[in-house]
C-alpha cells in the first residue's frame, strides 16, 4: 500500500512539473514567435498598402494590448507616427501601388484620424490609387475613407453618418438616494468634471462649451468629407441630417459611395487596376507588416526622443497611463543620454492628480535647460494634461485637439447618511481641533472645507502662474479664457494657448530644426512592453478583471462605471481633470 501512494504521488508530481515546463515552453514559443515575426517581411512588387481591422492606430506605447494568446501581427499596435512616416515613404516605394481603406470601425481617435487622413491626401499626390471600401462603416472609418478616389459600399451596407453629440451623465440623484455624500470644491464655472455629482441637468456653462467645442470639430471634419465627396455643403447637411447614409441605394444617390459591390468584386477591381491576371495574387500589406519591413538604427547617432504620454495622470510608479514616478524616471534619463539632442513631449491626456501633474512638469524644466522641449498635443491636452505641457518651447496642437480647461477642483465622497439608515454610527476621540477634519463616516468638517478650498485656490493660481509664463500673458488674460473651460485647437491657437497647429511628425522635425540636426533618427520612450512582460501583466488579478467587465458591459459602459466607482476617481485629492471625451464614433 505504502509502495502504492509513493507511485501515485510520484505521478502527480511529474505531471505538476510537466505541465509546469509546458506552460513555460509555451510561453517562451510565443515570445520567439512574436520577436521573428517582424524580421522576415519583404515587400513584393504591385503591393497595395490596406489600412484594415487588424491594425490598431495609438497614440503612445502605454496603449498597447496585447493579450496572452494575441501577440502576433494579426491585431498590430501601430503608433501614429510611425503610420505617418510609412504612409510617407510609400508615396515614394515602387513595389507599392496604392492604398485600400477597409476597417468599418476604426479604433483611432480624433487627431489621429485626421495625420492618417491629411497622409493619404499627399500620398495622392504621387498619382497612386487610394480606394476604400465598407461594409457597416462607423461615422470615423468614414471620415477616413471619404479621402479615397473611389468609396466602394457593399449593396446591403451602410454608413453611419450622422453628427456630433454628447451624453453628459449625471449621478447626483443615485448619491442622494443611496445616502452617499459629496463634498465638492472647484475653481472655474466651466469646471464641469464635478457637475454629474452636483446637478441633475447640464449647466448654461457646460452647454456653451460643449455645443462650441463639438460644432468646430463638426465643421473641422465634415467640411473635409463633403470637400473629398464633392457634395456641396448644405447638401451634406441634409445628408447628414436625414441619416440617407443609413440606407446604401441613398448613400450611392447622394454621393456617399460611388457603387454598390460586394468585397470579391472589390478586390479583383483592385486587380483590374495593376494589371493583374485572375490566376495572380492580390498582395495586399498591412500598415504594421509594411513597418516591419524596414527599421531605422536607434542605437547610434544623434537623436530626437518622442516622449509620450496617453492617460490619466496619477502618482506611483505603474505602466499604463501617466504615472509621476515612472515619467520622473523616464525624463531624467532622457535628461542625461547624451544621443538624444531633443525631445518631443507628446500629450494625450484629461489631466488628473494636480501633484503629480506639478511633479512631472518640475522635472521637464529641468531637462528644458540642457535641450530643447517641444509638446505636441494629441485628442487632450486638458487640465493636467495641459499644466504639464508648461516647460515647452513651442507648443504645436491637433485643429480638433480639447485643449486648456484651465480649472481645478476637489471631490470629497462620504458615507454618513447610508451608514446612519443601516445603523452604522461613529465617535471622534482626538488630539486636535482637526485630527479627524475628515471621516468617510461623517464627511468634511467646515473647517476642513474652507481649508480645502484654499488649497483648491492656491493650485488654480500656481497653474495660471505656470501658462502666463509660458504662454508670456498676464493673469487676467489667461483667468478670463480659463475658469475650466475646454477649447478646440483651432480656437487655442487664436486666443494664444498654443503655438502652432501641427501634427507628432512637424513637432519633430521643428526639435530636430531646433537642435541643429541635419541627420537624425526618432527614438520613442518609453519603450513598449516586450512580449513576455506583457504575458505576466496580463496575469494582474486587476487587469483580468477590468477586461471582463469592459467586454462584457462594452467601454462605453465601463467608462460610466468607473465615474462612479474607481476609486482613484473619487478619492479625497485636488483635481486637474476634463470630464468627457469626444469620439467621431
Amino acid at each position: 500500500m505504502k509502495s502504492f501512494f509513493k507511485n501515485v504521488l510520484a505521478n502527480i508530481v511529474a505531471i505538476v512539473i510537466l505541465c509546469v515546463v509546458f506552460f513555460f515552453f509555451f510561453i517562451i514559443m510565443l515570445v520567439f514567435s512574436a520577436m521573428g515575426n517582424e524580421k522576415s517581411v519583404v515587400v513584393k512588387k504591385n503591393s497595395v498598402l490596406t489600412i484594415n481591422l487588424k491594425t490598431n492606430i495609438i497614440d503612445s506605447p502605454t496603449e498597447e494590448q496585447r493579450g496572452l494568446f494575441n501577440i502576433s501581427e494579426q491585431n498590430k499596435n501601430v503608433l501614429i507616427y510611425d503610420a505617418i512616416e510609412a504612409i510617407s515613404k510609400a508615396k515614394t516605394d515602387d513595389n507599392i501601388r496604392g492604398i485600400s481603406i477597409e476597417a468599418d470601425d476604426l479604433n483611432a481617435g480624433v487627431t489621429q484620424i485626421d495625420d492618417l487622413r491629411n497622409a493619404i491626401a499627399d500620398f495622392k499626390k504621387s498619382g497612386k490609387f487610394v480606394y476604400a471600401y465598407g461594409n457597416a462603416v462607423s461615422q470615423a472609418s468614414y471620415y477616413l475613407g471619404s479621402v479615397a478616389d473611389q468609396y466602394y459600399l457593399n449593396p446591403s451596407g451602410m454608413i453611419e453618418l450622422k453628427g456630433l453629440a454628447t451624453e453628459v451623465t449625471f449621478f447626483k440623484d443615485f448619491a442622494d438616494k443611496y445616502g452617499i455624500g459629496i463634498e465638492v470644491i472647484r475653481h472655474g464655472k466651466f469646471k464641469s468634471a464635478v457637475e454629474p455629482f452636483l446637478r441633475n441637468d447640464i449647466s448654461p456653462e457646460n452647454k456653451e462649451q460643449l455645443s462650441t467645442l463639438l460644432n468646430d470639430i463638426w465643421k473641422n471634419t465634415s467640411s473635409k468629407m463633403a470637400a473629398s465627396r464633392k457634395i456641396d455643403t448644405a447638401a451634406f447637411r441634409t445628408v447628414v441630417d436625414s441619416l440617407y447614409g443609413m440606407i446604401p441605394e441613398l448613400g450611392l444617390k447622394y454621393k456617399l459611395a460611388d457603387k454598390l459591390i460586394q468585397k470579391t468584386e472589390y478586390d479583383q477591381l483592385i486587380k483590374s487596376k495593376l494589371s493583374l491576371k485572375d490566376d495572380e495574387k492580390l498582395n495586399k500589406i498591412s500598415l504594421g507588416k509594411y513597418i516591419a519591413s524596414y527599421s531605422d538604427d536607434e542605437n547610434s547617432g544623434d537623436k530626437v526622443a518622442v516622449l509620450y504620454a496617453s492617460g490619466s495622470i496619477y502618482g506611483g510608479d505603474e505602466y499604463n497611463d501617466i504615472h509621476s514616478e515612472k515619467y520622473i524616471k523616464y525624463i531624467r534619463d532622457l535628461q542625461d543620454n547624451d544621443n538624444v539632442k531633443a525631445v518631443v513631449f507628446r500629450i494625450n491626456s484629461p489631466g488628473g492628480s494636480a501633484n503629480a501633474s506639478d511633479e512631472i512638469l518640475f522635472e521637464l524644466q529641468q531637462l528644458k535647460k540642457k535641450k530643447p522641449l517641444i509638446v505636441s498635443f494629441g485628442d487632450y491636452a486638458a487640465s493636467g494634461g495641459y499644466y504639464i505641457a508648461m516647460a515647452a518651447d513651442k507648443i504645436y496642437s491637433e485643429p480638433n485637439t480639447l485643449t486648456g480647461s484651465i480649472g481645478v477642483f476637489g471631490v470629497i465622497p462620504y458615507f454618513k447618511d447610508i451608514a446612519n439608515k443601516n445603523g452604522i454610527r461613529a465617535d471622534i476621540v482626538s488630539t486636535n481641533a482637526n485630527s479627524q477634519y475628515y471621516s468617510s463616516l461623517n464627511g468634511v468638517t467646515p473647517y476642513g472645507v474652507s481649508l480645502i478650498t484654499r488649497s483648491v485656490e492656491s493650485t488654480y493660481k500656481r497653474f495660471v502662474h505656470f501658462v502666463t509664463q509660458n504662454r508670456k500673458q498676464t493673469f487676467e488674460q489667461i483667468d478670463n479664457i480659463g475658469g475650466g473651460r475646454v477649447w478646440s485647437g483651432t480656437r487655442a491657437k487664436q486666443i494664444g494657448l498654443v503655438d502652432e497647429l501641427g501634427t507628432l511628425n512637424d513637432a519633430v522635425k521643428f526639435a530636430a530644426q531646433k537642435a541643429g540636426l541635419k541627420s537624425y533618427g526618432v527614438a520613442s520612450y518609453p519603450k513598449s512592453m516586450t512580449p513576455f512582460e506583457q504575458i505576466f501583466k496580463d496575469l494582474n488579478q486587476d487587469e483580468i478583471s477590468e477586461r471582463v467587465i469592459k467586454n462584457k458591459i462594452g467601454k462605453s459602459n465601463y467608462e460610466i462605471l468607473q465615474q462612479v466607482v474607481e476609486k482613484r476617481k473619487l478619492q479625497s485629492e485636488i483635481k486637474m481633470e476634463m470630464p468627457y471625451q469626444i469620439k467621431i464614433n
